[in-house]
């Protein structure tokens, strides 16, 4: 929807005498006094042959109206007194023609020739616009769809689109559709089209509405809007609506929106594709996008409207001044309603900070983004040239298509900067006419402007670094990093270490290098991290761990964790994780966890997780061994003091067996936690807790652990990574009042020898 302008301009020069009747211009269409204006006198709107609408006063309207061809101007002044209750001359009519209609475009020039119309060009307007549907086509097209518009129906569209957005965003989920789409380029390349043609479909949502609210639409196409190309739909012919309908066509592509997902989620349950979901994921965000009232997407229309101030960038100016003390009396303060003033002015003191403060933030990190943008676009156009030896066009058009989108932003970053610099220099350069001393204080400005645009952006070593995952990207960051320049790269310092190099190979030289891996100890006396894998991640709220790790020879290494976990809030995803990482010689390592989880009342989502993990790098002559053995139980209430006791006992004697744990045998010390397992469902089934009739099986002893204590066994010199497979089980409890037990996770016992 297209901005209206205030009919306001300043008169053009000298009088200038006519001698025929005034004639209004070419398709000048005269719509009316605006309903449900924020003005205190609503203005009246009158729309010029390109389309654009303006704002008149009551008076400039009435004597436009009065404007005929035939009627001179002592006609015109005897038709527009009565209509005002004013009197008016006709030298009165004659200056308002002159100097303020005739310079708006929409009267003819004294020489019968059609006016020159000049667009408003805002800045954040559409710019680059290409038509694709003429306004006959867009009228015939459309007219079908104004029938979704029937009460009925947009109810019934609301209600399912709220039911799948549930659906996909907190049940189904997007992670089993995001998986398929980036393996299958051709249900991507689906995805893909189907945003863009829903992109266009949201615009048919604005003409839909505007034609069953009685405007009449006008032409479709594309454009450049800020960084992105954006489709756009001529409905300014909407003003001659009332509040209502106007809402409705601001809001008729979001509607519309809400269509698509509600159509690609039949589309789903017929094919079963989960790549479609990701469309519905698509009309979500970009209908959030489009409800931000910041710029002129559909929230801001929506405010206009609901304010009935329609041009809400032309009062940032008018709005800024008044709140000046020596202001607050002029009477274009109080152009508008007390609660429209009120708003428009919050919606100024928001808008005008925060699209500075993104203008400064764009400027500081325009040279990262370019490097950013280049090194992924390389990245793209090596695997598109990789994707093509393989035959794979699929793949090939999906990484075009990803080049190109990481190279429209930064073009029209660019593109944005460079109008906002051109719109700039020349409205200082016409308010500074006549006016050398403000001229040059400009001109000094500017340059002090390129010059700090010259420093931030200049090329150095680290300025145009591409940006790195583990970085923040806070506005804190980016401010220090314009502030201190880019970091100073330390001077690189000779040093000297012992390498085993395998026999029979040329050493490396100076000639000939070979790439290697240092490992430096962080500080001095930490242990070094050997093995070609991070480290694993800490454990979270409810989680059980056992990590360690032996990197000194003939060192022997035991750590047991016992928790017991109650779990109240219907989720149970509790991790239990032994790890035993060895790196040494003649070295025992032994790594020992048991959880038991209680979940009590009803539980919606059961997922453990119980994990052992053993590995030798680069070990001789050790003994590796890992136990992770889990339990988790589902309680309809909470246990009586007395059961709560009998368990306290059952865990005073695990603390007893983590003191003795390593006199014991892997097999003793695998039965023991068997037996405690034991117990503790005997004290729940004492309780009266329904439990399964069979117990979990317990995983054999490995055969490489001596029955004694654990003795040096001899491993090869490759280094043996073992990780199981999870070997927890989990039954979802029935949806039935009926509490349920589930006992999960016989133990993963995992040597590496």
């Amino acid at each position: 929807m297209s901005d209206l302008v205030n009919a306001s301009p300043h008169p053009a020069g000298g009088d200038v005498v006519t001698t025929t009747p005034p004639r209004r211009a070419r398709d000048v269409e005269l719509i009316g006094e605006m309903r449900g204006s924020g003005y205190r006198r609503p203005p009246a709107l009158v729309r010029r042959a390109d389309g654009q609408v303006l704002q008149l006063t009551p008076l400039l309207y009435r004597v436009l109206e009065a404007v005929d061809g035939r009627t001179d101007h002592a006609g015109i002044a005897a038709a527009v007194g009565p209509a005002i209750g004013r009197s008016v001359t006709a030298e009165d009519v004659r200056v308002l023609l002159e100097t303020r209609l005739r310079p708006l475009g929409v009267l003819e020039l004294p020489d019968g020739s059609q006016p020159a119309h000049r667009k408003a060009e805002p800045l954040l307007g559409l710019r680059l616009r290409r038509v694709i549907s003429e306004p006959g086509v867009t009228r015939r097209v459309t007219a079908p769809f104004a029938r979704l518009f029937h009460p009925l129906v947009v109810a019934s569209v609301l209600v399912a689109f709220a039911a799948v957005s549930f659906w996909v965003l907190f049940v189904k989920g997007l992670a089993g559709a995001t998986h398929q789409a980036f393996h299958q380029p051709t249900l991507l390349l689906l995805v893909f089209g189907v945003s863009v043609l829903s992109a266009g479909f949201h615009e048919f949502g604005h003409a839909a509405a505007a034609r069953y609210g009685g405007a009449t639409p006008g032409a479709m196409g594309f454009g450049v809007y800020l960084l992105w190309p954006a489709f756009y739909t001529d409905v300014t012919d909407s003003y001659r609506l009332g509040r209502a309908g106007r809402l409705r066509t601001d809001l008729g592509g979001l509607y519309f929106n809400a269509l698509v997902a509600v159509t690609v989620h039949g589309a789903w349950w017929l094919t079963g594709w989960d790549a479609l979901l990701l469309v519905i994921a698509t009309q979500i965000l970009q209908m959030v996008r489009q409800l931000a009232p910041l710029v002129r997407y559909d929230g801001y229309h929506v405010l206009a409207d609901l304010t009935g101030v329609p041009d809400l960038f032309h009062h940032i100016k008018p709005t800024l001044l008044g709140l000046l003390p020596h202001r607050w009396g002029k009477p274009e303060s109080k152009v508008l309603k007390p609660w429209a003033r009120a708003v428009v002015t919050t919606w100024v003191l928001v808008v005008v900070p925060v699209l500075l403060a993104s203008t400064a933030l764009l400027v500081l990190a325009f040279p990262r983004v370019v490097g950013t943008a280049w090194h992924s676009a390389g990245e793209q156009w090596r695997s598109a040239h990789a994707a093509l030896g393989e035959g794979d066009l699929a793949l090939v058009l999906v990484r075009v298509l990803g080049v190109a989108a990481i190279a429209l932003p930064v073009l029209g970053i660019g593109l944005l900067l460079t109008r906002l610099t051109g719109q700039l220099v020349a409205r200082t350069w016409r308010s500074t006419e006549s006016r050398p001393g403000r001229r040059a204080l400009v001109v000094l400005c500017g340059i002090a402007v390129i010059a700090g645009l010259a420093w931030a952006w200049w090329p150095q070593s680290d300025r145009y670094r591409p940006i790195r995952p583990d970085e923040r990207g806070a506005i804190t960051d980016v401010a220090s990093a314009a502030a201190s320049g880019p970091a100073p790269v330390q001077p690189a310092r000779p040093v000297s270490a012992q390498t085993v190099w395998p026999a029979g190979k040329p050493l490396p030289s100076k000639d000939k290098p070979v790439l290697a891996m240092v490992l430096e100890p962080v500080s001095p006396g930490a242990p070094t991290w050997v093995f070609p894998f991070d480290r694993p991640e800490p454990p979270g709220p409810g989680d059980n761990q056992v990590l360690v790790v032996n990197t000194t020879d003939g060192a022997v290494r035991y750590k047991v964790s016992f928790a017991l976990v109650w779990e109240t809030d219907g989720v149970v995803d509790n991790r239990n994780e032994a790890y035993a990482l060895a790196s040494c010689r003649g070295c025992t390592t032994v790594a020992v966890a048991f959880q038991v989880v209680l979940v009590v009342g009803q539980a919606n989502v059961v997922v453990p997780q119980n994990v052992a993990v053993a590995v030798n790098h680069s070990c001789v002559e050790c003994v590796t061994y890992a136990l992770a053995s889990q339990l988790v139980v589902s309680l309809p209430e909470e246990l009586s003091p007395q059961a709560k006791a009998r368990l306290e006992a059952v865990w005073a004697e695990l603390s007893r067996l983590a003191e003795d744990v390593a006199g014991l045998t892997a097999q003793q010390i695998q039965q023991a936690l068997e037996d405690a397992k034991s117990r503790i469902l005997d004290v729940l089934r004492q309780e009266g807790v329904p439990l399964p009739g069979t117990v979990p099986a317990t995983t054999p002893p490995p055969s490489t652990t001596s029955a004694e204590s654990p003795r040096p066994t001899t491993s090869s010199d490759a280094p043996t990574t073992t990780t199981p497979p999870s070997t927890t089980v989990t039954t979802t409890p029935p949806s039935s009042a009926e509490p349920t037990t589930t006992v999960t996770s016989p133990p993963s016992a995992v040597p590496s020898t």
